[in-house]
């Protein structure tokens, strides 16, 4: 074992302790009490009117959500009452502000299957619907996905089976194809005149930006090549379009470190002659490898004819601007700190966006302008803010807003105002915001001294000398980074509350940022030998073990760990590398052999055709680690997982019974990766919680 020579005592423990925790004696709540709000997510604003429209889960229950100028008081528009597993995304406003279109259902996994957790007789279906902002019954427009409006409101234009379809909006008749292509279409952008519209068009090792031309049924591919370009972006005049190549990656595989590569460019061409010239390259080095941001595209062309666009130059993920023409890229952002929700402002002069700016582990929403200047912050304090939009008229900016006690939810900031709740009551009678403890920042070293941010959750109810059970959490992606309040992924918002939940029931919870996660930089993302490549993570993996161990207040033999899919990874890593130091684990989702779960992202992956990387794969996978594995573990997986194979919790349990390991399962048939049914997390976190009973407060 890596850790059996080494003692508490050999680590200098450098701890920085940057929040007080709230010691005031909580109350006790139920896991049904921390998760019963409603989270918000996809909030957009209409192009006219000043309407902005989000959707809320309430306990499984999908709704959109309006709020309307200038009153902005929130109702609920569509009238879904069942936990049935339906996801609603992309909504869109038409342009006169109207209508709502959105999509309701996933999608489909590779047999073509959309998802159906509830395990109903008929299939489900994923349609794209359209409902009046002034209220009444949404009605259905067809079968398909990523809609795009016309400028005049009169047609949409979606995807179905990888074909571009369209419909009046108005109409009662079924759908057509617009135009038939080689691969997958996506990236559906209208014209501003309505005249034509751009598309990528995917066709596996490499991919084409095209322009279809209503009037004259004409498709025009811009320099075609063996590249791959996408993410097209029209001049405000129409007459111009921008794009992004990103030179192909000759075979690399996911889950390894990539610091460098081919430099990506940025180029313009005139849709009239179809002649594209690049405007920008990428130096070598940092930032020759893209990194995208959150947002509905990664190029955005303002008012003064330039492009704004993320480049990670220096090591962080920072906003730049060019002009169209083309010359030097002027950096918006500068510091040491990352950029992620970003938008245009509605006349084009003002990038809106979030980072962790100043507050290394919360989001706030910051605006700077496309020409240049000193970023202003629109929020600050000790919450998290995030995916902020403008009204259409540039006066008030919506946002979604937590804290440490207060779970996600609508706000709106008007001029120079401070923000307030979209809706009346922004979380449910009786959520236990009063019995949740503040988590503290705490910075320790990996066991090989790389230092590591994480989150460390107190029980109330501490008393000195009083030694509890200790729990690690692990967080998936790996590109994820957990923050000191209420997450703005539902998945991982879901993830606080449970940590929130165990702190509540005596445990000592550290939640670990570990290195190839986001938010400190290229370096700590791309970290040497993570991942498929060597597993470097494991480092943090022990570090906060011998960091909990070594505390006075935790009893070092009653340490547990768990996480979901990548983190379900580390949690499988830790008890088969480390059984002496992890008494037990929930292990949900987890990925236990690279080489299958590469093949899943990659279908032509041959593992016996790149042996060395197979053989590295392998060994830094659980898999290879169970002949040390003797903690009990909790395996959590649904069935129609679309990110990691159900097929990795078969093997791995045909793997324990064979040596004789202890483990419980909970499988939950129809189930995706990210569970779609309220009450299936409720059965997860009510399974974790008592398996952590039983094998820490039971030792």
């Amino acid at each position: 074992m890596l850790y059996a020579s080494r003692v508490v005592a050999a680590f200098t423990l450098v701890v920085q302790v940057l929040s007080s925790t709230n010691l005031q004696a909580q109350e006790p709540f139920t896991i049904e009490q921390i998760l019963s709000n409603a989270f918000p997510s996809g909030l957009v604003a209409a192009p006219s009117g000043g309407s902005l429209a989000w959707v809320q889960n309430e306990e499984g229950r999908r709704n959109i959500w309006v709020a309307e100028a200038p009153a902005y008081e929130g109702r609920q528009l569509t009238a879904y009452a069942d936990d049935d597993g339906q996801e609603l995304t992309n909504l869109s406003f038409t342009p006169d502000g109207k209508h709502i279109v959105f999509v309701r259902g996933g999608a489909p996994n590779r047999q073509g299957e959309i998802p159906n957790p509830r395990s109903e007789p008929d299939a489900a279906e994923r349609a794209l619907w359209k409902i009046a902002v002034a209220g009444g019954e949404p009605q259905q427009i067809a079968e398909g996905n990523s809609p795009a409006v016309a400028p005049d409101g009169a047609s949409i234009v979606f995807l179905r089976g990888g074909q571009v379809w369209s419909k009046a909006l108005e109409s009662e008749g079924d759908a057509s194809q617009l135009f038939s292509i080689r691969g997958v279409a996506g990236s559906l952008r209208w014209s501003p005149d309505g005249s034509k519209l751009a598309f990528v068009s995917g066709r596996g090792d490499h991919s084409f930006v095209g322009v279809y031309d209503i009037g004259k049924e004409l498709i025009t591919y811009f320099d075609p090549s063996v590249d791959n370009d996408g993410e097209p972006v029209w001049a405000p005049d129409g007459r111009r379009l921008a794009f992004v190549r990103i030179p192909g990656d000759g075979g690399l595989l996911p889950f390894m470190p990539r610091r460098s590569g081919d430099p990506w460019s940025i180029l313009v061409a005139s849709v009239e002659t179809g002649e594209a010239n690049v405007i920008w390259t990428a130096e070598d080095g940092p930032g020759s490898v893209p990194r995208e941001i959150v947002a509905e595209n990664q190029l955005f062309w303002s008012a003064d004819d330039r492009l704004v666009f993320s480049w990670e130059k220096d090591g962080w993920t920072h906003l730049y601007s060019l002009n169209a023409n083309g010359g030097a890229a002027v950096l918006l952002t500068p510091g040491d700190f990352e950029v992620e929700h970003v938008t245009l402002s509605p006349d084009g002069r003002e990038v809106l966006y979030s980072s962790n700016q100043d507050d290394i582990d919360r989001r706030h929403v910051w605006r700077v302008p496309v020409s240049g200047g000193t970023p202003r912050a629109v929020t600050s304090g000790d919450g998290n803010e995030w995916a902020p939009v403008f009204t259409s008229d540039g006066n008030a900016i919506g946002l979604l807003v937590s804290d440490a006690r207060h779970p996600a939810h609508a706000e709106i900031v008007i001029g120079s105002d401070r923000s307030r709740a979209l809706t009346a009551q922004p979380f449910p009678e009786g959520y236990p915001s009063r019995e949740l403890v503040q988590p503290q920042q705490v910075v320790f070293p990996g066991a090989d001294g790389m230092l590591i941010h994480g989150q460390l959750f107190l029980p109330s109810n501490m008393r000195d000398g009083t030694r509890h059970p200790a729990v690690l959490f692990f967080h998936g992606g790996s590109r994820r980074q957990m923050l000191l309040g209420f997450h703005y992924s539902s998945y991982y918002h879901n993830a606080y509350s449970l940590n929130q939940y165990l702190a509540s029931q005596g445990y000592v919870v550290l939640s670990v940022n570990y290195r190839s996660g986001i938010g400190y930089g290229m370096e700590f993302r791309e970290a040497l030998d993570y991942g498929a490549r060597g597993a470097s993570e494991f480092n943090d993996v022990l570090g906060a073990g011998l960091y909990l161990r070594g505390r006075p207040d935790v009893d070092p033999n009653r340490i547990g760990l768990w996480g979901g899919s990548y983190g379900g990874y580390l949690t499988a890593l830790g008890l088969a590398r480390a059984s002496d130091l992890f008494a037990a684990g929930v292990d949900l989702h987890g990925v236990h052999d690279w080489n299958v779960v590469i093949r899943n992202f990659v279908p032509n992956y041959d593992a016996t055709a790149r042996e060395e990387v197979a053989r590295l794969a392998f060994q830094s996978s659980p898999m290879a680690y169970l002949d040390g594995w003797r903690s009990p573990v909790l395996l959590i997986h649904g069935d129609d997982d679309r990110n990691v194979p159900f097929s990795e919790t078969v093997d791995i349990v045909g793997s324990l019974r064979k040596r004789g390991v202890h483990f419980e399962q909970l499988i939950l048939p129809d189930e995706v990766h990210g569970f779609l049914l309220h009450r299936n997390w409720l059965a997860a976190y009510r399974a974790t919680a008592d398996f952590f009973d039983r094998y820490l407060k039971g030792r």
